[in-house]
């Protein structure tokens, strides 16, 4: 009875803690100016979902620029580089975060929330991974059968295919050029280079991001995607006949939010990575499609937490650029 009474006395002296931290920052916050500016490569809809729940908990705003993972580098570093960085927080996959923290672009901050995930969970660099951005083939149902669509990531180059795929361009697209470079993981590696080669073969159409792959095919007007898996329940929402090819293992990159070391509003890019680490934001995501890291929390798609879960390579800024250049003289010849 002693023990579980202590128990109980630090477990609300924690809490009563952690409350007043948050409390303070959050009022640091307000000094600021009440708000939070954030970049990602998330879509818009997934974050304002994200952002209601925090200005309702916090009382402090957020505003949202979004745009491909590579362009939120971009954009992020020229304003850095010029000494007047806009931006407090980033949300973005590892790629691009690894050259921003070679540039020194990232402030090293423990959050408290941070303790909900184990060590392998954590990069010294990042923090937390926050979710899985696990990339798969969708299809058009009213334009593919089931029965006629891909079986495996080898039957893209199936010829009966050629002119009926779309793919986020290799090279522009950072996780296209991951994925590329990281087949190997999941397919014999003396087959992954012909692969690579028949791909280029079938004549895809290169669009801009994952993002515009999904709307061409829930559109009609390509049948066959390379993109992110998630899209099949977000273009189902809007009413898009569109599933996804059940593999068992799929390649994916690890997303992180992370703080600006030159952030114009340091506590409130606090907050706002506080909240987004912790348990509310990650159903929020998860309840509209995202692949989250969180034991148990899965997003509502048939078969999700069947997926077998394949980490892609981390390309350095100069690894990265040789493959964009292999990957040119590929497709774009």
């Amino acid at each position: 009875m002693f023990i579980r009474t202590i128990l109980i006395l630090v477990a609300v002296l924690f809490a009563t803690k952690s409350y007043a931290q948050d409390a303070k920052l959050i009022d640091a916050a307000k000094k600021e100016g009440g708000k939070v500016v954030i970049y990602g490569s998330l879509e818009t809809p997934v974050v304002d979902g994200v952002i209601q729940a925090f200005r309702k908990k916090t009382g402090l705003n957020a505003e949202y620029w979004r745009a491909s993972a590579m362009s939120v580098m971009n954009r992020a570093m020229t304003e850095y580089r010029a000494g007047s960085p806009l931006f407090d927080v980033v949300l973005n996959n590892s790629d691009p975060l690894v050259i921003m923290a070679q540039e020194g672009m990232i402030a090293k901050y423990d959050s408290p929330t941070a303790k909900k995930y184990s060590s392998d969970q954590i990069d010294a660099r990042f923090g937390p991974v926050t979710r899985y951005g696990i990339v798969g083939v969708v299809y058009h149902k009213g334009l593919v059968k089931p029965e006629d669509a891909p079986k495996s990531i080898e039957d893209l180059v199936n010829p009966k295919y050629k002119g009926k795929l779309v793919m986020a361009d290799p090279t522009l697209h950072v996780t296209t050029i991951q994925w590329l470079s990281s087949l190997h993981k999941i397919m014999a590696k003396e087959k992954t280079e012909k692969f690579i080669r028949d791909l280029a073969a079938m004549k895809p159409t290169l669009v801009e991001s994952m993002l515009s792959v999904s709307e061409r095919v829930a559109n009609g007007e390509i049948p066959i995607g390379l993109t992110f898996v998630k899209f099949a329940y977000s273009a189902a929402q809007g009413g898009a006949p569109l599933d996804y090819v059940r593999i068992d293992k799929m390649l994916g990159d690890s997303h992180f939010v992370v703080l600006s070391n030159k952030a114009p509003r340091p506590s409130a890019g606090k907050a706002f990575v506080d909240f987004y680490l912790d348990d509310e934001t990650m159903k929020v995501l998860a309840q509209a499609g995202e692949f989250v890291n969180r034991k148990g929390i899965y997003p509502p798609l048939p078969g999700a937490d069947k997926i077998q879960y394949v980490q892609m390579e981390v390309l350095e800024a100069k690894a990265f650029e040789e493959k964009k250049r292999e990957f040119g003289k590929i497709f774009l010849k």
